[in-house]
């Protein structure tokens, strides 16, 4: 009796042992400050996840920034410092070019083409950037980016007088404003708002909730109502990293953090119309380009737009292809 015992507790051990050896936690970094949905969000998920697995998988986060800027986070996850991170999609052109077709330059003129395109392309992007050592495991809404300035900007020759920001990971931003005849001033996203303060900058284009959330409102006194460009947050994990997770698990993290992303992806909306109206409320002003400014800067962009695309290594398959859905989503609402 004894010694069946004896072997019990051996084995209990034994297996105790390689359940600890198994355990996995993915260290996943942001900007995104503690608090937020996008926090609140993706803390349930990994709750989610390490009671469904047992505890064999576990997600912890770094939120607010703390492990540096997105360039800092993407290089310690080359160096096995972390495993994650949720940035926005820019962040990612130097892994897997691809990742940056929806931010190009007054693409969508609307959320029904956004919704459209990304109904027929998102799964085709996911898979791109795993195959380049990211298992993207969902993409969700940031909203459109507009200009906002400390001086009303109307056209574009009232653009190329002012001092521009640009994200100096961002190709497609940089050239556009060179585009527009515009020397950028490239800048880490956290050096913006004291860009802004020192007069280094007064013109930045972000989200109008990633306005209120970096502060930009307190410095800015006016936003050009015409979305420049869309843009989206990608969680992405290192492969190599999720591979250490077995096969059942990884499909649980999956399905778990899927679901959560898409909650995000639909909370955003709500988000950036409320706050859009907080805006207003600190007394923002919204500017309306005149139809033949819009047009001139359409144009413009129109007549670079295969520069742009060989410049940000863009495939031109998927690019075409893109243009190909949104052409379809517009004949459909002319025909409609």
């Amino acid at each position: 009796m004894k010694q069946t015992f004896t072997k019990f507790l051996a084995f209990a051990f034994l297996f105790s042992s390689a359940q600890a050896v198994g355990a996995v936690t993915l260290k996943i970094a942001t900007l995104s400050p503690d608090g937020s949905y996008w926090m609140q969000k993706m803390r349930e998920g990994g709750d989610e996840i390490q009671q469904r697995t047992d505890g064999r998988v576990s997600l912890k986060f770094y939120p607010g920034g703390v492990m540096g800027d997105d360039a800092t986070v993407l290089r310690k996850m080359r160096l096995r410092q972390l495993q994650g991170a949720a940035v926005t999609s820019g962040a990612l052109n130097g892994v897997y070019p691809d990742i940056q077709l929806y931010n190009l330059i007054l693409l969508f003129k609307n959320e029904q083409e956004v919704d459209y395109v990304r109904s027929k392309m998102d799964s085709e992007l996911m898979r791109g950037l795993e195959q380049k050592g990211m298992v993207a495991l969902g993409f969700a809404d940031v909203g459109f980016a507009y200009m906002m300035s400390t001086v009303p900007i109307r056209t574009l020759a009232e653009m190329r007088s002012q001092k521009a920001w640009a994200p100096d990971d961002n190709k497609i931003a940089i050239n556009a404003l060179q585009a527009f005849d515009i020397s950028p001033i490239p800048l880490p996203l956290r050096d913006v708002l004291m860009g802004l303060q020192t007069g280094m900058i007064n013109v930045a284009s972000g989200s109008p909730v990633g306005a209120l959330a970096l502060q930009w409102h307190s410095k800015i006194r006016y936003v050009t109502d015409m979305p420049m460009l869309y843009l989206f947050g990608v969680l992405a994990i290192d492969k190599s990293a999720f591979d250490e997770i077995a096969a059942a698990d990884q499909t649980i993290v999956r399905e778990v953090m899927a679901r959560v992303i898409k909650e995000i992806d639909q909370r955003s909306r709500k988000d950036n119309q409320e706050a859009i109206a907080a805006l207003k409320n600190q007394g923002i002003e919204f500017v309306k380009p005149t139809p033949e400014a819009a047009d001139e800067f359409k144009n413009k962009i129109a007549a670079t737009n295969d520069e742009f695309e060989r410049n940000a290594g863009l495939s031109a398959e998927k690019t075409a292809l893109l243009h190909r859905y949104l052409q379809t989503f517009r004949e459909q609402g002319q025909a409609n």
